[in-house]
């Protein structure tokens, strides 16, 4: 978005009552997010090519002949220049520091890249980026200015962090008011208080954050006190051994994180609600407040009229009903699904299903101390305490007792019979490759059945590997190790032989 796109859409903003974006990356950012097409069309968005996919040496033999070629086909270009030497590109690199806001669009740096496509093929790529091109970021700016007060802002993850609001002032362009201090140890190793002159820079040219104190007086403020509770929902806050983060624990509750637990609770591996995916989250959660449509908590999920979204924009007869149906099918997942989609921190689908199996309820998981919960396969003193601190705070179990009354509660799980003579139970399992006539949840809940415990990664502990199609690095490491592996179509044989 150039800056004048940018200083246009915040006008419109003003004018009817709307939140200003702080920066045209962000608004760029938030047109492509819009439900609505026609509102992104209205922002005059740009795009620039600067590669192509499979077959673009067909269209050039280097990377500056690609843009020129890009270029004639009407595709919009950066600006650039061949260049002989590092000299040059040191060079170029000053000259671009010095004259990059004469540009129409904001810029945080450059890139520079090897222009004979024959030899980018030859130097390759890493997992993520090629080899042949190299990021050079300018240096932030850095300006100085009062902090007002600091404050503890909860971020959607709960992580409850020190923000310091200061007296106004532009950095790189852009108006700041508001720098993280990043977390309770940066801010003490900087000693920044209120009434501190301080130096500020914008991170990556992006997130505004306090670099050091530059001034202080004999009146200087204390060092804030670490918050005991949220200051969004008043649940108490955590830290656990060895973390650096302070974090709120009443994840079900505190409308900081709503958004975040809800998509989680929503989601395939947790009660799999199909048709309520991140849009809809996000705009039941941006309703008004007051709106019976307002989600605030994940129990709000099962007493919402979803009739009322009848008459708006891609909300037909048929995709409402589909929304009601995946809502009251999701009110029976078992135990396992439902553990793993209350979000509880460390607890993952396979530690979920360790817990269930274990204690067989909702009620006794909830309930039960931290040395029963060590007693568990794969749960160690950080999860163990993961889990207590969950279901110890008020809040939580205020949303599970809604839960409840509006019926969404797992039954336990019966007793499970396991075969003691079958040749799988008691063994550690890893399934690798391509699964072809059974998925591989499906296979890992048969196994489970079994009584042997399926595994994610190859080790000494391992007993078997059963090894679908394409299968890698599992099947090479199983034989490095001289572990037994066998095909799908034995795995099925001993699935079949109860």
């Amino acid at each position: 978005m150039s800056k004048a796109s940018f200083e246009a859409l915040n006008r419109s903003q003003e004018e009817a009552g709307e939140k200003l974006f702080a920066n045209p990356r962000n608004a760029a950012a938030g047109s492509l997010r819009q439900l609505s097409a026609k509102i992104t069309a209205k922002r005059n968005l740009n795009f620039f090519a600067y590669g192509v996919g499979e077959g673009g040496d067909a269209l050039a033999g280097s990377q500056s002949g690609l843009l020129t070629r890009l270029s004639s086909l009407g595709f919009g270009t950066q600006l650039f220049e061949r260049l002989p030497d590092i000299e040059a590109i040191l060079e170029n690199y000053r000259s671009w520091q010095e004259k990059r806001a004469t540009l129409a669009y904001e810029i945080d740096g450059l890139v520079y890249k090897v222009d004979s496509i024959e030899l980018q093929k030859q130097i390759g790529r890493v997992a993520r980026a090629p080899r042949w091109a190299i990021a050079y970021k300018f240096p932030a700016e850095e300006v100085t200015t009062h902090v007002e007060r600091i404050i503890w802002q909860v971020g959607r993850t709960g992580v409850i962090t020190p923000v310091a609001e200061m007296t106004p002032v532009k950095v790189a362009g852009v108006m700041v008011s508001r720098a993280t201090l990043h977390n309770v140890q940066e801010m003490q190793r900087k000693d920044v208080r209120e009434g501190d002159l301080v130096v500020v820079r914008r991170a990556g040219d992006v997130i505004p954050e306090v670099v050091r104190v530059a001034e202080v007086d004999d009146q200087r403020g204390t060092t804030p006190t670490v918050p005991e509770s949220c200051p969004v929902c008043g649940s108490h806050t955590e830290q656990l051994e060895g973390e650096v983060a302070i974090r709120c624990s009443g994840g079900l509750f505190c409308s900081a994180q709503v958004k975040e637990r809800l998509k989680h609770f929503v989601s395939r591996g947790a009660m799999d609600i199909e048709g309520v995916g991140d849009k809809l989250i996000e705009l039941l959660a941006g309703e008004p407040d007051g709106s019976p449509l307002k989600l605030k908590s994940i129990a709000d999920i099962y007493r919402i009229d979803f009739d009322l979204l009848a008459g708006r924009e891609g909300f037909k007869e048929k995709k409402i009903e589909n929304i009601k149906q995946a809502v009251e099918k999701s009110r029976s997942q078992p135990l396992p699904k439902f553990l793993f989609a209350l979000g509880i921190r460390h607890v993952g689908e396979v530690t979920a299903i360790s817990l269930a199996e274990h204690f067989r309820s909702l009620e006794t998981i909830r309930d039960t101390d931290m040395e029963s919960l060590q007693s568990v396969d794969d749960v160690g003193p950080e999860v163990a305490a993961s889990v207590r601190s969950f279901f110890e705070e008020a809040h939580n179990r205020e949303v599970l007792d809604l839960l409840n009354d509006s019926g969404v509660w797992p039954a336990p799980l019966e007793a499970r019979q396991t075969p003691v003579d079958h040749p799988l139970t008691g063994k550690t399992v890893v399934l690798t490759g391509t699964l072809e006539k059974i998925s591989r949840s499906d296979a890992q809940a048969a196994l489970r059945k079994l009584g042997a415990k399926p595994a994610g990664s190859v080790s000494k502990k391992t007993d078997l590997v059963i090894a679908g199609t394409n299968a890698g690095s599992k099947l090479i490491k199983a034989e490095e190790l001289g572990i037994p592996v066998a095909d799908e179509t034995q795995l099925l044989a001993w699935l079949n032989q109860q």
